[in-house]
Parts: structure tokens; C-alpha cells; sequence
């Protein structure tokens, strides 16, 4: 039975049945973007330097792609040697930027746009904005490669690398500026207030997702819940370095933690009030080998299983201290605790590095099976902050056998009240499955008596003409219709992800919103037939009776409004008395409001002091606020 409601007027029109463009959808007003720096490398002019001083870079006059200028590093011996850009003074961190260029090679090599910027910790971090620039002694171009840098870095540069370590690089007309700026459809219904009733609507953002204003405003309208999609996973954030030398100080059991790559998503979910889900803190992937080694050390032995049980504790426990530090006005309802852990035929994984296969996992090569699940939640159920949830979190969990295997490890650690919660992450295709397994999968972990969170929604589509968005949006709304069905087991609903173009999946185009960030057939989908709040109305609210009650703007014993009740307060307060002593008789009895009224009866008087003084000296009293009655 599908529990829908009726449809605003709004949306009345926009049914399944009917076609819907995919480019019917447009932003209101043309995008802005800004130009922050841009030079053709005219008159000797040249701003940018050789990567670790490691070849040649200069403006020279010849083969220049426009004008009479151009850049040439040449003398590289390494393929990372190449011109590079120092950007510190010149952008924002955390704020999106694209770079467009001419990149010309001699003879037939390949060219990689990059990144850099060391952390707090020392660490310089690389990364590609751009790859597979092929040059066969041509000019070819760049056009708006987009990057963005965390907060909290610095040496923040973008340069240009090349696969040939002979071969000189030349650059010509470099242009660097802001993202465009779209303006959001502010018409059109909320997916958290659409689904108030039934859970929290959330998605999944990177730091540099983020970055975009364009991306904070679809947020903050549509979404109540962010999971940060890579920056709280084990190797984004154990502190390499801080652990190396607490190894060789002869303590390798108590893995240190850095949570400097979340800061920039963490600080949003802060300043706008928005809860977090945790992700991940035990699982194969994006943990680093070493982790599992003597001592850190990549090339050592693996650990034992004993010593394995105290790093993941202390981990654990680091993890969570650093987040309550850092963080303690943000709501963290809800951690995938553990994460893919069985195979689609409900096995576990293959012990091994991640080097040789990245699907083997180190803690089952030390655990020799699944035996870690228990205590990982064990351990977290120990440090996680109050009223946060804990979850197992899979993917392809609607494979019969896993969804098992799920059931079975989920039931045994309910039985000790270890687990909260079970996470589907429903990466899914028009192709398969169906709503119909998915569905089956969904009343299995329901029937657990579990919490059920969607953790990673999205659905590709290898169509993308007006059909084939079509079809992807019929999918999505079965898949919503389940979860409105199966609500009084579900708290939480996610999608992976803003925008297609910022995807994991981008190629097939899996989300609701477009690259323009204005929705796609499939948001309107899942808003069909349930009941939208209309955006121009404000909220209703009971009629209330006028207050009798006084305003007041202070705190009682605050006598002299600092923020703070001390001493201070006690002699302000005697002096207040003494001078209401110089006041006639009918004066010195007129009632007021104010914070030297400690009792509460509207005068301003000894037993205030007395009252105030009892306070200072720890006694149990009760200041009360003069109702005018």
C-alpha cells in the first residue's frame, strides 16, 4: 500500500506519466563568475616558479599559443617537475576555483593539471584536477577545470606535471576564477519538509563538493542530515606522522587522529545547525595498510590479533574525544560503526592488503574472519556521544544471501544491545534490482525490530535522453514509496551525493539535481502525490492569549548585567539598597523589574542581599523574577 497524500496545486501537474525534459529545467539568471588572476606571459612576465626549484621556469617570446608570450618550463627530470602557481594570497580556502589554460608539449606526451597543499600537520597532500591533457606538439586547452582546497592549509598551489620526464611544458593564457554562481530554485518544495513526517532527508558532500555557494544554498534548503562522504574514513584521518613517532617512542597501540580534512563540512553542519552522520569507523577500504603493521611500518609483520583490539579501541576513543572536542554542538545522530563486511554471497572477505587487492580487508587477515564486527561496536558503543546511534552499513544488501548474513550478525549483537541500526547504502541502477527486491531486503532488516537507515541512495542510468530520465525517475519513486511504507522503521534517508557532475557515478548521472543544480525529473518524482509545503507560506501556528507576564532581558543576581554573578553583584547591590534608603517612603515602596530583585516580590531590599550573598557561598537558593502580580 503506498501512503501518499495530495498534491500541492504547485506541483499538480508534474505526474510520472507525462514527459519531462531533462533540459526543461533551467537556473533563473545567468551564472557570475569572477576572473582572480589571468596572464598570457607577456613582457617577461611570470608569476609562476619551478615545482621544488627542480627545472627551469620563465616568459619567453616564441611559440606562443596568442600574443607574444608564453611559459616554458623545461629541464625536468622527474614527472612532477613542471611551473606551478602559489596561490595563498590570492584565494579562499574552502571556496571553489577553475583554471582554463593552452598547454602545448614538443612532441606527443601527456599532461596532468594537479594540486598542493601541506595540512596542519606538516604533510603535503597531491592531488589531479585534471588529466590526460594529450599534446603531439599542439596547443591544447583547458577549459574550467575545477578545484577547491580544505581549511586549515597552507602552500596551497596548482601546477602542471607531465607523464614524459624529458619533454618541456609550455603554458599560454592562464586564467584563473571563481565557479560559476547559480541561483537555486527557491520555488519548489523542500525534501526535508516534504519528508518531516516520516525522516530526516540527508545527502553526502566532499569539502571540495562543497565548496560551490551554489552548493551550500541547495543544501541548507533541501537537506537535514550530511554525511561527509570521505573526510572522517580512517586514511583522511590517522595522523601518519603523529603515529610514526609515537611508535618510535615505543607505544605503537594508540593510533593518533587528525580531523583536519572534516573541519570545512563540519563547520557548515555547526554554523547551520545541520546533524551529521558518522561514516565510517571500522572498514577494508580506505584504510591504510600500515595500520594493520608492526609499528606502522608498511613492510613489518602484521600485528596480533590482542594488539589489533587495542589499537581499534583507542582508535575508537581518539576518533570520538576529537569530535566531542572540536565539536560538541553538532549532532552526530547516527555512525556506520562498521562498514561491507560480507561478500554478495554472505561470506566474508579475503584477508590481505589493500596493495594486492582492493577488496581484501586487513582485519580479516588478522582477525582470520569477522570476529572484529563485536568489538568495534563494543567499543563504540563505549565512546560514542549520547543519544548517537550505531549501524552496519553494506552495500548490494539486497542480494539474498547477504541480506542473511546481515540479519543474522545484526541480531546477534541486538541480543547484547551492541547495534542500533541497519544501513542500506542502495547504490542502484534502473537495470537492477527492482523495487520489488529491494523491498524484500527492506522488510528483512525491518523485521529485525533495528532501526533501518538509507545511507547512500543513488540510481544510475546509462540513458540519458528524456526517457531515459523518465525511467530513473519512476524507480525513485518506488524506492521512496517503500521507505514512506516502512517509515515507522526508518529514521533517516540519504542520497549520495548534490549534484550528478560531483558524483562517484557522475558518467550515469545517479542524483536529483542537475550540474545547474536545478531538479531533475527524479526529485519531482519523489515530491509527486505527498503533501508539499508551499515555500511562500509561512508556518501555521496556534493563536496564543497575550502575555502577562513581564519581558525581561537579564538574569536575576546579574545585578550589574557583566554575564556573570559574583561579588561584584553583592556590592552593587548594597549600594543600590543604601541609596534607595535616601528615597521618601512611597518612592522606596514602588514595585520594579530588575535583576537586584532576587526574591522575586518586585522590591529592592535587604532581603535580596541576603539572598544573593547565600548564593555566593554555595548555598542551594532559588532566585525568582517579579511577575507584577
Amino acid at each position: 500500500m503506498k501512503i501518499k497524500r495530495a498534491l500541492a496545486a504547485a506541483l499538480s501537474t508534474v505526474m510520472l506519466g507525462s514527459a519531462i525534459p531533462a533540459t526543461a529545467f533551467t537556473a533563473s539568471a545567468e551564472p557570475t563568475t569572477t576572473v582572480i588572476y589571468s596572464s598570457g606571459f607577456e613582457n617577461g612576465e611570470c608569476d609562476f616558479t619551478a615545482r621544488d626549484g627542480a627545472c627551469t621556469v620563465s616568459a619567453v617570446t616564441s611559440d606562443a599559443a596568442s600574443g607574444t608570450g608564453c611559459l616554458l618550463a623545461s629541464g625536468r627530470s622527474k614527472n612532477w617537475h613542471g611551473p606551478q602557481i602559489v596561490l595563498d594570497d590570492m584565494i579562499e580556502q574552502g571556496a571553489e576555483y577553475m583554471v582554463s589554460a593552452k598547454v602545448k608539449t614538443p612532441w606527443y606526451a601527456t599532461v596532468t593539471l594537479s594540486m598542493e597543499y601541506t595540512d596542519a600537520g606538516g604533510e603535503r597532500h597531491f592531488s589531479n584536477i585534471q588529466q590526460n591533457i594529450v599534446s603531439q606538439g599542439d596547443w591544447v586547452e583547458v577549459n574550467d577545470a575545477k578545484f577547491s582546497f580544505p581549511t586549515g592549509v597552507t602552500n596551497m598551489c596548482v601546477y602542471f606535471e607531465c607523464s614524459d620526464t624529458g619533454v618541456d611544458i609550455l603554458v599560454d593564457d592562464f586564467v584563473l576564477e571563481t565557479t560559476p554562481v547559480y541561483d537555486i530554485q527557491q520555488d519548489i518544495a523542500s525534501l526535508k519538509d516534504v519528508y518531516s513526517p516520516y525522516f530526516k532527508f540527508g545527502t553526502a558532500v566532499t569539502a571540495s563538493e562543497l565548496a560551490p555557494v551554489s552548493a551550500q544554498n541547495l543544501i541548507k534548503k533541501h537537506f537535514n542530515s550530511l554525511t561527509p562522504g570521505n573526510e572522517l574514513k580512517p586514511e583522511s584521518i590517522l595522523d601518519k606522522n603523529a603515529c610514526f613517532e609515537m611508535a618510535a617512542a615505543g607505544d605503537d597501540t594508540n593510533p593518533q587522529v587528525n580531523i583536519a580534512s572534516a573541519r570545512t563540512i563540519l563547520d557548515f553542519c555547526r554554523d547551520n545547525d545541520i546533524a551529521v552522520r558518522g561514516h565510517v569507523l571500522v572498514w577494508h577500504s580506505q584504510t591504510p595498510d600500515w595500520f594493520f603493521k608492526e609499528n606502522y611500518d608498511e613492510s613489518a609483520d602484521w600485528v596480533s590479533k590482542e594488539e589489533m583490539l587495542v589499537r581499534m579501541e583507542n582508535y575508537i576513543k581518539n576518533v570520538f574525544a576529537a569530535l566531542e572536542k572540536e565539536y560538541p554542538t553538532v549532532d552526530f545522530y547516527a555512525w556506520d560503526v562498521v562498514n561491507e563486511c560480507f561478500l554478495d554471497n554472505g561470506s566474508a572477505r579475503t584477508g590481505g592488503t589493500q596493495a594486492e587487492n582492493a577488496n581484501y580487508s586487513g582485519w580479516v587477515k588478522v582477525f582470520g574472519d569477522n570476529s572484529f564486527i563485536k568489538p568495534a561496536f563494543e567499543y563504540a558503543r563505549k565512546y560514542a556521544p549520547e543519544g548517537c546511534k550505531l549501524y552496519y552499513n553494506d552495500f548490494n544488501e539486497y542480494m539474498p544471501d547477504k541480506t542473511k548474513a546481515i540479519v543474522a550478525m545484526a541480531n546477534e549483537l541486538k541480543a547484547e544491545n551492541l547495534i542500533d541500526g541497519i544501513g542500506m547504502q542502495s547504490h542502484l541502477d534502473v537495470g537492477f534490482p527492482t523495487a520489488s527486491a529491494y523491498k524484500k531486503a527492506l522488510a528483512a532488516f525491518a523485521e529485525t525490530g533495528l532501526d533501518v537507515q538509507v545511507t547512500e541512495l543513488d540510481i544510475t542510468t546509462s540513458d540519458t535522453s528524456e526517457a531515459g530520465f523518465e525511467t530513473q525517475a519512476k524507480l525513485y519513486s518506488e524506492i521512496m514509496d517503500a521507505c514512506v511504507e516502512y517509515a515507522d522503521s526508518i529514521s533517516s534517508v540519504v542520497v549520495w551525493g548534490t549534484t550528478d557532475d560531483k558524483s562517484w557515478r557522475a558518467s550515469r548521472c545517479p542524483l536529483l539535481f542537475n550540474e545547474d543544480f536545478t531538479a531533475k525529473p527524479a526529485y519531482y518524482s519523489i515530491v509527486d502525490g505527498l503533501e508539499v509545503p508551499d515555500p511562500t507560506d509561512p508556518p501555521e501556528t496556534e493563536p496564543t492569549e497575550p502575555s502577562t507576564e513581564p519581558e525581561i532581558d537579564y538574569t536575576p543576581g546579574d545585578v550589574n548585567y557583566d554575564g556573570a554573578i559574583n561579588s561584584m553583584d553583592s556590592v552593587t547591590l548594597r549600594r543600590q539598597i543604601l541609596n534607595r534608603k535616601d528615597l521618601s517612603y512611597s518612592e522606596a515602596l514602588l514595585p520594579v523589574i530588575s535583576p537586584s530583585d532576587t526574591d522575586g516580590n518586585g522590591y529592592i531590599e535587604v532581603a535580596d542581599l541576603v539572598l544573593l550573598n547565600q548564593f555566593l557561598v554555595g548555598e542551594d537558593v532559588e532566585f525568582k523574577v517579579y511577575t507584577g502580580k
